[in-house]
């Protein structure tokens, strides 16, 4: 039945990430690193608000663009904390998850054979959705030794005439490397200079353990150039419940929202009361899952660096992305090796694009006990390869 399906989905790839999942959920015994999802639970503040809505019967659809309430709320809480100012009523949309938001942008921006300007490695669902849009892919290599930050130069390598948008991503998924105002201003003017829409991924922005992150829409002239794209699933541990959001200009909102209404509706009432209440009370939780993120991040750093591993330290996310070349293997050959040997599933970089090649991407988003084991484990395989 493949000749009735549509050339675009023949040609994307399936997930990296998944394909090591599924392979781990089927063997017994596997310490699993390879997910990016919180082990903590929800905060209970925010379970049981949506626990009380539904006991009261609020079952029902909410409006195209989500709860006004939560809009609200979400507008005071980026004014406060990141200095973006958003009106509710038409610049902010809430989403089924950042993932959808990220379709939406593409989908809403992108004519087929626009270029869309991607960071590689970066996170496995920006080609696809983009690619799903009829867009050429553009990639532009994020190098360890400039700690894996976008380069103008780079850009400017991988720029064309037909290039209308740029995907952002920082803090990024896989390295855990974030950007400072400094390192983002040279991006803004290139983007100025090129008349470049931005896509602007910070799902990670609230686990960042250096410095203040720096939202790009907050830069000089980029408010209006950019789609601020975020959620709530890796701060407030939400993964499940899905439900992110998207804010910029009227008119991207407007087009975003108008797909959004034909496709998904609205995005499910219990997880926008859950978030509702999590940006009003949900912030010392989450304050205590970054401390223990943050505690985890240096154990499974000095792990890799201490059995021999070059390991660049992250600044945000939950993942470490060591380089592996020194065993002599490839992104993929590690990967399984490893799993069918110590029973320790990692991500391939090569799942992030193809400059990951090299490393292997670990989600220190699991307990300290998984990550000892985990670490203990990956040591006596990457020691054998080392010394043969």
């Amino acid at each position: 039945m493949k000749q009735y399906l549509s050339p675009l989905v023949l040609k994307l790839k399936p997930s990296g990430i998944r394909r090591f999942f599924d392979l781990a959920s089927s063997m017994e015994g596997v310490i699993s690193l390879g997910v990016g999802e919180p082990d903590f639970s929800t905060p209970w503040v925010m379970t049981e608000a949506a626990i009380f809505s539904l006991e009261k019967g609020q079952t029902m659809y909410t409006s195209n663009a989500g709860l006004i309430e939560l809009r609200r709320e979400l507008a005071k809480y980026l004014a406060k904390k990141q200095g973006l100012i958003y009106n509710p009523d038409n610049e902010i949309l809430i989403t089924v998850g950042a993932s959808e938001a990220l379709d939406l942008a593409m989908r809403a921006l992108i004519t087929p054979g626009d270029g869309v300007l991607i960071p590689d490695p970066s996170y496995v669902a920006y080609a696809g959705c983009a690619a799903m849009s009829g867009a050429d892919i553009h990639y532009v290599p994020l190098r360890a030794e400039h700690d894996f930050r976008l380069q103008v130069e780079d850009l400017q390598m991988a720029y064309t005439p037909n290039c209308k948008v740029l995907v952002l991503s920082f803090p990024n998924n896989p390295t855990g490397a974030i950007m400072t105002r400094d390192d983002l201003l040279p991006i803004a003017r290139f983007v100025s200079e090129h008349d470049l829409l931005v896509v602007s991924d910070e799902i990670y922005s609230d686990l960042t353990y250096e410095g203040k992150h720096t939202p790009f829409a907050s830069l000089p002239l980029m408010h209006n150039r950019t789609i601020h794209v975020s959620g709530f699933s890796k701060a407030y541990a939400m993964t499940g419940w899905r439900i992110g959001y998207a804010c910029g200009h009227p008119d991207i909102i407007q087009a975003m929202t108008r797909i959004h209404q034909y496709t998904i509706m609205c995005a499910p009432i219990m997880s926008q009361v859950a978030a509702l209440e999590g940006l009003k009370s949900g912030e010392s939780a989450k304050k205590e899952m970054l401390l223990e993120y943050d505690r985890r991040r240096r154990l499974m750093v000095h792990g890799f660096r201490e059995m021999g591993l070059s390991c660049f330290e992250p600044l945000g996310a939950f993942y470490v992305f060591p380089d592996i070349t020194v065993t002599g293997l490839r992104s993929e050959e590690f990967a399984e090796q490893l799993l069918q040997e110590e029973k320790v599933a990692v991500v391939p970089g090569t799942a992030f694009g193809p400059g990951g090649e090299g490393h292997i991407r670990c989600s220190y988003a699991y307990s300290t006990q998984q990550i000892s084991e985990a670490l203990t484990r990956i040591k006596r395989f990457v020691q054998k390869r080392i010394k043969n």
